[in-house]
């Protein structure tokens, strides 16, 4: 029944072959890697606005902070467009900075991204979910489920696929594209035309001294910095555009660059020529009241439209996690394949995606949803600081390539990523200091906590490693084999079957019951005599009524006696036909061989019989015969 479900589910499985067929082309890209860095317009500036709002004499630099990460985030593209030439094979920051910085610098940026991957889905899904609440308020209590649901409709689509998701993710994003930019287009008259509502706040409110004011200033552009995120998705993941890979990556980075910041400041500028404040109990975003200023009942016919932005935002707000689910299962497979993490994170699933690491990737956004009840303005301190992370150290890890490098235009390049390095770096500062009270202390304990995990998996392959080699191998001498046969109180074929097995692998064969005294076993020890007479059954009171922890014991004693000789336990066992059948049974030989995995110098074997498999065979007997 279980491979039904996930045919039905996720898709026939594809051929290896097929790989080259789920390249993804720019205008695909775009939509898959790109939805992360894109839906941050949704709430950007209103995390500007959310501390300039505390004193409103400043509300004025919205747009002006705007400038700046727009002017940052040119620089971060043309460095990362650098790093795509350079490190074609993907990995994006991880390999840069292991390669150039050391290993260590390396665990630091993947420890930094893979947290900032999760963090990204939980963002974009509370933020999605936060804005259809805003039009429609009666939402509000159920915010947390409905991430949760929204989660697990991304994994089970990532599943299926990268070209699956592609095709899926295409027209909601371009949807969002369409509607906030003429959402912008129509801001941009209306408050040209001066429709704009007058200014409630008074600018001379307060009076501010010069450093406070600085520390405001930077505390709302490392809010503002929020923006930024994703764009190190391309990077990572560049393996996965059709050819030529580095020409096409690069031009959809630029391209989405361009379309994140045109957006990013006419959003900004609309909200301060509007006077727009964000709500504090998150009950409508600043996008929202944009849009209903713009596309509000005052504006016949286009009332309609602002239900369209506001579903559309939702959908690419939840969509930009789809970057993260692009992003996250490729770095962690590159970190399998150095065996940092677990081996099954490096395996493809049926349908040529990372099948695990998409499912480790939804189960820990879900845990970070439910705990933090759905709440974006809760989320977001915790976000960015990976992010710029990264950042620095792949620029550190490019101007160290550089300087080695013999390369014409080397010089260019090690002073551009030398400045991004410098800049990302400086933000990673600010962004530490003004979030670190806010919760990003959390992320802060997290990147090492993460870099243990690394380093104890990376121990764990190389101590197996070791032990497994055949350097040294030699062959183990085993005189003669004991062989233990825990039977049930009630003698069956399955029992029996189980006891010639055992005597055809070795002359020393014990069987072994255990006595509750829920049985008798007087009619256990008859039958046995009858159909069983060459091995000798010993039985064991258990005043508990314990049955593994007498057998357990049972075995240690013979392991002791019997230095010299190789333990079997042979465990006879019946296969239901129906998985739900086992349900009906105690599952002792389950038990068992769970408790016998860890006792050295054990072999245990399993004698199974499916139940069923004889009536199949003589089939149905006649009619007249019953």
């Amino acid at each position: 029944m279980l491979p039904r479900v996930k045919r039905f589910l996720l898709g026939s499985p594809l051929r290896t072959t097929e790989l080259h067929e789920q390249k993804l082309s720019k205008k695909a890209a775009l939509t898959v890697f790109a939805s992360d860095n894109l839906s941050s317009n949704a709430y950007a500036t209103e995390e500007i606005l959310l501390v300039l709002m505390a004193f409103p004499a400043l509300l004025h630099y919205a747009f002006p902070i705007s400038i700046c990460i727009v002017v940052l985030l040119t620089l971060v593209v043309l460095s990362y467009g650098q790093l795509i030439r350079a490190y074609p094979s993907g990995g994006g920051a991880y390999t840069v900075a292991k390669e150039n910085l050391g290993v260590g610098a390396g665990l630091v940026a993947a420890a930094a991204l893979l947290i900032d991957y999760i963090l990204t889905v939980a963002v974009s899904v509370a933020a999605g979910v936060a804005a259809i609440v805003s039009a429609f308020p009666v939402l509000l209590p159920y915010r947390a489920l409905l991430g949760a649901l929204a989660i697990a409709i991304l994994t089970l689509v990532n599943l299926r696929g990268a070209r699956e998701s592609a095709r899926a993710f295409a027209p909601p994003v371009y949807t969002f594209l369409v509607t906030i930019y003429t959402l912008i287009l129509a801001g941009l008259y209306r408050s040209g035309a001066g429709s704009a509502p007058p200014a409630t706040v008074q600018s001379d409110a307060l009076n501010l001294s010069q450093l406070a004011m600085i520390f405001l200033l930077g505390r709302a552009f490392a809010h503002g910095c929020v923006a930024l995120t994703g764009v190190e998705a391309i990077s990572n993941g560049v393996q996965a555009f059709q050819q030529p890979v580095v020409r096409n990556a690069q031009i959809t980075m630029y391209v989405m660059a361009a379309i994140l910041g045109s957006l990013f400041l006419g959003l900004s500028y609309l909200a301060t020529a509007f006077h727009i404040l964000p709500k504090l109990d998150g009950s409508e975003t600043v996008v929202s009241q944009i849009a209903r200023q713009v596309f509000g009942e005052s504006v016949p016919g286009w009332g309609l439209l602002y239900y369209l932005t506001q579903f559309s935002t939702m959908a690419i707000l939840i969509l930009a996690a789809n970057t993260s689910y692009a992003g996250f299962p490729r770095l962690a497979s590159i970190l399998a394949a150095d065996r940092f993490v677990p081996r099954q994170l490096a395996n493809l699933g049926d349908r040529l995606v990372f099948s695990n690491g998409i499912l480790v990737l939804g189960a820990a956004a879900l845990a970070l949803i439910w705990s933090f009840g759905g709440n974006v303005h809760a989320l977001i301190p915790l976000y960015a600081i990976g992010v710029f992370l990264s950042f620095t150290l792949s620029q550190a890890g490019l101007v160290v390539h550089w300087r080695k490098s013999r390369e014409a235009g080397r010089w260019w390049r090690f002073g551009l990523n030398a400045l991004g390095a410098l800049t990302t770096g400086l933000v990673l500062l600010i962004i530490a200091v003004v979030k670190f009270q806010e919760g990003a202390w959390l992320v802060v304990v997290a990147v090492p906590a993460v870099m243990l995990l690394f380093w104890k998996t990376r121990r764990h392959y190389f101590e197996l490693q070791t032990e497994l080699t055949l350097a040294d191998f030699e062959k183990p001498r085993v005189a003669r084999h004991t062989v233990i046969v825990p039977v049930p109180i009630h003698l069956n074929r399955v029992v029996l079957t189980a006891i010639e097995y055992a005597k055809s692998i070795s002359r020393d064969v014990i069987a072994v019951t255990v006595n509750t005294g829920e049985a008798k076993t007087d009619t256990l020890l008859h039958n046995w005599k009858k159909f069983v007479e060459d091995v000798p059954l010993i039985v064991l009171d258990s005043p508990y009524r314990s049955v593994a922890r007498p057998l357990l014991r049972f075995i240690g004693e013979i392991e002791d006696l019997r230095t010299d000789d190789k333990v079997t336990v042979v465990l006879p066992e019946f296969v239901p036909q129906r998985w739900w059948h086992n349900l009906l049974h105690n599952q002792t030989s389950l038990i068992l061989k769970g408790a016998l995995l860890f006792r050295p110098g054990i072999v245990v074997t399993s004698v199974p019989h499916h139940l069923g498999e004889m009536r199949a065979g003589r089939g149905r007997e006649p009619r007249h015969a019953q």
